[in-house]
């Protein structure tokens, strides 16, 4: 079993030493899903949120909220990162509770001494709680659920896939 590194030997948090470590090239992917209404989405294709373009300002917010990872995690590396994509997966079919949603998947990728886990996760859960921001007028009773990492690659622990 794994150690947890973000302790010392008291016991105490700390921040990882990567300074050894290799410089290899990481990916990591993650998701986010936000349930919504049908209405609400609808006005989301159709551009009728008062707030403006829900997917691209969601969007741009979830690239800043990567680059902002290590002033929002306390133990993450700035890091410099390479590249951030969000891209969205709307499903219009209501589920067994009447909700469509949106799916969204972030990746990104840096070449250095760390993973971008955190940064692709918390990618994806600021351009959720921005979509959420946007249509809260609409809407107050959106959630999000399965927010995880779908994939990484790259470094000492090499490559993981969700099942």
């Amino acid at each position: 079993m794994a150690e947890f590194t973000h302790f010392n030997e008291s016991g105490r948090a700390r921040m990882v030493d990567v300074g050894a470590k290799a410089s290899t090239e990481r990916l990591a992917t993650a998701q986010a899903i936000v349930f919504l209404q049908p209405d609400t989405l609808a006005k989301i294709q159709c551009g009728k949120i008062a707030k403006g373009d829900v997917l691209a300002v969601a969007q741009v917010a979830g690239i800043m909220g990567a680059k902002k990872t290590p002033d929002l995690i306390p133990m993450c590396h700035p890091i410099l990162l390479t590249s951030v994509d969000i891209s969205f997966q709307e499903a219009s079919q209501p589920d067994r509770e009447g909700r469509c949603s949106i799916t969204i998947t972030a990746t990104a990728k840096t070449t250095g001494p760390t993973g971008v886990e955190m940064e692709a996760m918390t990618a994806a859960s600021v351009a959720a709680l921005t979509i959420y921001d946007m249509c809260k007028a609409v809407d107050r009773g959106m959630s999000f659920g399965d927010i995880c990492l779908l994939s990484k690659s790259g470094g000492k622990s090499g490559t993981y896939a969700r099942k």
